[in-house]
């Protein structure tokens, strides 16, 4: 679909975003695109706009044969989702922020824009202003991509860049992120890594192709991070982040994860600090590239939903290129991972669970091993999950994993 004319657009949400959209619409004519009904929860809240754009009514906008285009920035993924699919079995464009209901709902959003011919913009919904997926779709679909890896999260790493460099408890950073408005009231999804997994989720199909669910990548969160894994991380000149990873480790496999890392200096990501968020694409012909930015926040996350707007005007539709390239790529636990294990107690750690042991410490207060794993031993450790313990992943995965890389080549 071509747009001709004026983007005439129904704009479900007016919060922060919402309302710096609204705002910028005015102020820029050129980009001929114009509110024409805004679709709120809470009709008594005062707000910075004409009282008669407001309504409480979903349908006067999906149903609005004159709107075109539908952004939708509510919280609410369930009704996200009504709002999206309804929009698209209309034909209407629809530019979205809601990464847990793409996430939930990848499979079908991509039939409902093949079955409607219309197009479904969500920049914004992985990393904020940083373009990540539109990266992927135009600039990485010949070369032979060898893995994506980031930051992805900005409250995490907030709270993370004040435990490894102020040596914050976790309590007190995440107490501080929220306080600052870059934590939720309830953190759960944030800390648990959960809003990781809905990003990298997304971000598999445009590098690879693979269509997934959230609960098909291995996922652990910060809350079980203790006071000494700063310490030996900075002993070892490190830095904790969580990170989204996918990286091909054969022909088809393809590896799938977040979790808390050890980062080293030479890495990009080891500078990523505060609520920003980093991306390192790693290809066979381009070596790496570095994307950086703020994920989160009224203007960089305006900035994209303004890019996907914008894009609209020329019909603009992600192709999917990577699902068309006949290689069936699909989500592997068959590789291997270096990790760091710290606990309470020796006892609760399986040794047999490692392929090879590279170090073990033991003193009063606190213990730790570290060693090679395969990710298919890890994921079913019992020991994993144990709230006393925690597990971080090294950067430099070691001997046995470069040389599943190796076998690439």
């Amino acid at each position: 679909m071509t747009y001709e004319k004026k983007l005439v657009i129904g704009l479900f949400g007016f919060g922060v975003v919402g309302e710096g959209i609204y705002r910028v619409l005015k102020q820029t004519p050129t980009l001929q695109a114009a509110i024409k009904r805004i679709c709120i929860k809470h009709p008594d809240k005062k707000r910075n706009a004409p009282a008669e754009l407001f309504t409480t009514d979903a349908d006067l906008l999906l149903n609005d044969p004159e709107i075109n285009v539908v952004v939708e920035l509510i919280d609410d993924a369930e009704a996200a989702w009504h709002i999206v699919s309804t929009s698209l079995g209309s034909g209407k464009a629809v530019v979205s922020a809601n990464k847990k209901m793409i996430a939930a709902h990848l499979a079908e959003l991509l039939q409902l824009q093949v079955d409607n011919r219309t197009s479904f913009l969500y920049e914004a919904a992985v990393c904020g202003s940083i373009p990540v997926i539109r990266n992927l779709e135009e600039y990485y679909d010949n070369d032979m991509l060898n893995s994506v890896t980031g930051i992805i999260n900005g409250s995490t790493n907030y709270i993370l860049t004040r435990m490894n460099e102020d040596g914050m408890a976790y309590d007190d950073a995440l107490k501080l992120a929220q306080e600052l408005g870059f934590a939720e009231t309830d953190p759960s999804l944030d800390v648990q890594g959960t809003d990781a997994a809905n990003k990298l989720t997304i971000i598999l199909n445009h590098a690879y192709g693979i269509i997934s669910k959230p609960e098909d990548i291995m996922c652990k969160g910060i809350t079980q991070l203790h006071p000494t894994d700063s310490v030996y991380a900075k002993e070892k000149g490190y830095s904790i982040k969580l990170v989204a990873r996918a990286n091909r480790v054969n022909h088809t496999d393809v590896a799938a994860y977040v979790l808390p890392t050890f980062i080293g200096p030479r890495s990009q990501l080891f500078n990523v600090r505060f609520e920003y968020n980093g991306v390192i694409i790693g290809t066979r012909l381009a070596d790496e590239q570095f994307i950086y930015g703020k994920g989160a926040g009224r203007y960089p996350t305006s900035s994209a939903v303004l890019s996907d707007i914008a894009a609209l005007r020329y019909g603009y539709k992600y192709e999917y290129k990577k699902a068309r390239t006949g290689v069936d790529y699909q989500i592997s636990t068959d590789h291997v991972l270096r990790i760091y294990v710290s606990c309470e107690n020796m006892a609760d750690i399986n040794r047999l669970d490692f392929i090879a042991i590279d170090e073990t410490y033991i003193s009063q207060n606190r213990k730790y091993i570290t060693g090679t794993i395969s990710f298919d031993k890890l994921r079913k450790a019992a020991w994993l999950n144990n709230p006393d313990n925690s597990v971080i992943v090294f950067a430099e995965a070691g001997p046995a994993a470069d040389h599943q890389l190796e076998e690439l080549e």
